[in-house]
């Protein structure tokens, strides 16, 4: 099983780590891709899709992962793409994929790019995925570099089609959009399967009652106990070492590390010898605990969770690692070097940048000031309409994950006094009620607070904060062509709630009337304020135009 060394010299090209992948993905024959938007991951599948490869937005993360199961189930190649917030929402198949598998007829193979965000550039939490591969028990590679992207999508199809079992393959903010040099393989990616479509039967295996899943669960942990073996004698994902103690105090000091630190470390320290993992789930320890023994001094140097120096020294090998401090925020090459030096002074203050806020003609801007004018408690959701949460409007006051305002919202009416609880409007856009908000308007209608709830649908007509990407409720798929749609008024229409639509931007006094008088009634009520993104409406009428032939 190797990815072949020959590259073609004359096709040396710049790239980003997501167009890496993407080629990869290309390279490595993948007969789908599916995934939601969400930085820093949404341009591998729009890249994917531009290239001609088969690719389609799913309503969330979730579903996504799904859809890429039976990909992999039915013998193709399936690539499912999200941030690292998504892998929270995928997490309930993920945990249980692996003890089933993804073997169809003739082969199948699964990757999962988790696109880690460091320091929060963002996203609503600094979550280290790299936990999710030990506690869901997939295999896990960390490019550094473009080529590495390329390189490790490739290899970590092969590893799926072998072992029969999702990959994980972890990026970071850096390493997605930073553009290093790439010289793609030439030739067609080795399989282990026979490529053939197809689904092949096997009940105990893939349905996963109690009965199945304990003796899937052994077969899942042999099946890690072989691969780590394998990994401490495969050529193409052995750790790296550089540095062979010959230059001054490079015998004195060896840097164990990963990913986008190993960058950091190379211009911080370079004289130190150092040992690049490329797969860090599940580690070489033998690899580790020799490279450890042949220097005198052995630092781990990670960007996020200690999770290196806590798998190490949980096998008995004495390394040192970063101070709690540098836990924080993106390494760079000043702080490797505080970490090598021992360096826990407080850190210069990074210069504070403009804070964002609402484009000026947003359509959000009257719904807020309604918002405010009322002394509404405000249960708000993940999109561009988070940002009303600061100046001028300050006017939303919880503020967690995708789909979260709802239910938040109907909690805080169920147990605030009446004369709070009345007060209290959940905010959700468009793309996220497609994502996880359908649950919550479900639980509105099942368990309705004494004095009823307010939902406002924020709908610009795309999924605005990742770069205008379509959604189920545009009726237009990832390359924009038109399919079906579903209407947000006729779902909550057929689910029990009274529905209004209008525009607050052309209507701003009788959208705050109406919301005034929706307050005042013990009923739930979905106000959907429609008008298009600013910024997409150009785009929008085009693909409408396109649609109906008038173009």
């Amino acid at each position: 099983m190797t990815v072949s060394s020959v590259m073609d010299t004359s096709r040396r090209m710049l790239v980003s780590g997501n167009e890496a992948v993407t080629l990869g993905a290309r390279d490595a024959g993948v007969t789908r891709g599916t995934g939601y938007p969400g930085t820093p991951s949404t341009e591998i599948l729009e890249n994917f899709a531009a290239m001609g490869g088969q690719a389609a937005w799913s309503p969330n993360e979730k579903v996504a992962l799904e859809v890429a199961t039976g990909v992999a189930m039915a013998g193709g190649r399936a690539l499912c793409t999200m941030k690292h917030v998504g892998v929270n929402v995928a997490a309930d198949i993920l945990f249980t994929l692996t003890y089933a598998g993804i073997k169809g007829k003739g082969g199948g193979a699964l990757v999962l790019v988790s696109a880690d965000d460091p320091g929060m550039h963002s996203s609503q939490n600094e979550q280290d995925n790299r936990r999710y591969a030990v506690a869901a028990v997939v295999p896990m590679l960390e490019p550094a570099d473009s080529q590495e992207a390329y390189d490790m999508t490739r290899q970590a199809f092969m590893i799926s089609e072998r072992w029969h079992l999702p990959v994980m393959l972890r990026m970071t903010t850096r390493v997605c959009h930073s553009k290093t040099i790439l010289q793609p393989g030439v030739h067609a990616l080795a399989c282990h399967g026979t490529n053939q479509i197809g689904f092949e039967r096997n009940i105990p295996q893939k349905v996963m009652i109690p009965a199945h899943a304990r003796p899937a669960h052994r077969r899942l942990r042999q099946k890690m106990a072989e691969m780590q073996q394998w990994l401490e004698s495969t050529p193409e994902l052995h750790p790296i070492i550089e540095g062979n103690g010959d230059g001054e105090g490079a015998s004195e000091l060896g840097i164990i590390t990963s990913g986008i630190s190993y960058v950091h470390v190379r211009e911080a320290a370079p004289d130190a010898k150092i040992l690049k993992l490329g797969m860090t789930y599940p580690l070489p320890m033998q690899a580790i605990r020799a490279f450890a023994e042949s220097v005198k001094r052995c630092v781990v140097i990670e960007e996020g969770d200690p999770y290196l120096k806590d798998a190490i020294r949980a096998a008995g090998i004495a390394v040192e690692s970063k101070s709690e401090m540098y836990r924080f925020g993106e390494l760079n090459v000043g702080r490797v070097r505080r970490i090598l030096a021992r360096d826990e002074s407080p850190e210069a203050a990074p210069p504070r940048g403009k804070p964002p806020q609402l484009c000026p003609q947003c359509p959000y801007h009257p719904v807020f000031a309604a918002l405010k004018k009322l002394e509404c408690i405000v249960s708000g959701d993940i999109g561009c309409y988070t940002l009303g949460a600061l100046q001028p409007w300050e006017a939303m006051d919880i503020q967690l994950c995708m789909g979260a305002g709802i239910g938040v919202g109907v909690g805080l009416r169920h147990t605030l006094p009446e004369d709070q609880a009345k007060c209290v409007v959940s905010v959700i856009g468009d793309s996220t009620f497609m994502h996880s908000g359908l649950t919550g308007l479900a639980e509105m209608i099942y368990n309705p607070p004494p004095t009823g709830h307010v939902l406002i649908i924020l709908d610009n007509g795309t999924t605005a904060m990742t770069g205008q990407q379509e959604h189920p409720g545009t009726g237009r798929t990832l390359n924009h062509e038109p399919t079906g749609r579903v209407v947000m008024e006729d779902v909550a229409r057929a689910m029990g709630a009274n529905v209004d639509v209008l525009d607050a931007y052309k209507e701003p006094e009788k959208f705050e009337e109406l919301l005034r008088r929706r307050l005042e009634q013990r009923e739930i009520s979905v106000i959907i304020s429609r008008r298009p993104c600013i910024l997409a409406a150009g785009k929008i009428r085009e693909y409408e135009r396109r649609a109906t032939g008038t173009a």
